[in-house]
């Protein structure tokens, strides 16, 4: 048997501007369960979800897109990637003090173990990685 080989499971789900981020968390919350992080890395889930969250919500509101979310568990890191179709790359920026948004990049950086943002011919992907909270 090759140990070299990457052994992943992956899903994805194409969330259009009109479904909500209720949505996305919610078939996250379903693929996380099947992974069986909802009792063994319940703090994972919760930063995962709050991650999707914001993602997608970027999607929507800044990129005005349609948002495609991928999820890829490779035995180590759960990889969330979020593609839009705007090609402006992410920016942690400092939110104003009575800002109602601009903090949504400053959580990713907070929650996640990395993020990337990556341009691609019709957009951009950002793809966020995390290791549960436990020991396999």
């Amino acid at each position: 048997m090759d140990d070299s080989s990457l052994r992943a499971v992956g899903w994805a789900r194409s969330l259009p501007m009109s479904s909500g981020v209720k949505a996305a968390r919610d078939w996250t919350r379903d693929h996380l369960a099947a992974l069986g992080w909802l009792d063994s890395a319940p703090d994972t889930v919760d930063a995962v979800l709050l991650a999707v969250s914001e993602l997608v919500t970027n999607a929507h509101v800044h990129a005005k897109s349609t948002a495609l979310l991928v999820l890829t568990w490779d035995g180590d890191c759960l990889h969330v990637t979020v593609h839009d179709s705007s090609p402006q790359p992410p920016e942690p920026r400092k939110p104003d003090d009575d800002a109602l948004g601009g903090r949504g990049m400053l959580l990713i950086d907070a929650l996640a173990d990395t993020w990337e943002a990556h341009p691609c011919p019709r957009g951009k992907d950002v793809t966020a990685c995390f290791r549960p909270d436990y020991v396999a």
